[in-house]
Formats: structure tokens, sequence, C-alpha cells
């Protein structure tokens, strides 16, 4: 169903430390980078898509966040959705809501919100029954 995200960013730098922390941390493996162009990808080991990409607008105006966007990245587990967490504050993300179960979408939901350096609001999620409710 999908292909690829694309997601907008201002210092390739930042946000390739960012997302390579976050990409690590969830399994995902670098396709590409260049920091040339500026661009970089992330896959499923076992998938060549969909693409996870960062770089800055094709058009050359900064990238902003959107209102009302939100990209939300699959976790293996609770515990991988509050390292994820703790290691996208610990590089430059601003909290928009701590790991917890969210039952208001399903009994299951546990997820954690923030945005990257650039403002992009991101979720790190998991939706399998755990008997760590934390």
């Amino acid at each position: 169903m999908i292909s690829h995200i694309f997601t907008g960013i201002r210092d390739f730098n930042v946000a390739f430390g960012f997302y390579s922390a976050l990409m690590t941390e969830l399994g995902l493996v670098l396709k590409f980078s260049d920091a040339k162009k500026p661009w970089a990808g992330w896959m499923s080991p076992d998938q060549p898509r969909p693409l996870f990409v960062i770089g800055q607008p094709f058009d050359g105006e900064p990238a902003s966040a959107g209102n009302g966007q939100m990209i939300a990245l699959l976790a293996p587990s609770r515990e991988a959705v509050r390292r994820c967490h703790a290691l996208a504050l610990a590089h430059g993300a601003v909290d928009e809501g701590e790991p917890g179960l969210r039952p208001h979408y399903h009994p299951n939901y546990y997820g954690a919100y923030f945005r990257d350096p650039d403002g992009n609001k991101l979720c790190v999620c998991c939706h399998h029954a755990q008997e760590d409710d934390k």
C-alpha cells in the first residue's frame, strides 16, 4: 500500500543522527544516505519497501511540520516504545505524550508521541497484548 514516506528536514546532520538512533532501535536498516543531496532512507531488513526517507524539500523551501500530520512507526514491544521515546528525547525531540496505554484506540494500543528536531510529529506504537502495562 505504501511505497515510501518522505519527511522534510532542515539540518541533515542533526536529523540523520536523530533518525539513525530511532531506526536502529526499531530494527530498521539504512538503505542509502547522501549528505550532499541531502537525504537518507531506512527499510526493514527483509523488505525493500516501504522506505522511510528524510531529506530537504525538493522545492528548496525550508521544511515545515504539517498541522494534523503524524507518522506512526511500529515497535515490536512496549519496552521498545519506551526505549524509542527516551532515545528521541535524548536526541532533541520534544515530548508530545509519554509511553503508555491508549485504550481509547483499542485495549492493547501502547504508544509514545514526540516531535523530531524539525517539529515533525511522530508516534512509536505497539499493538500487542502484554502483561507489562506500564
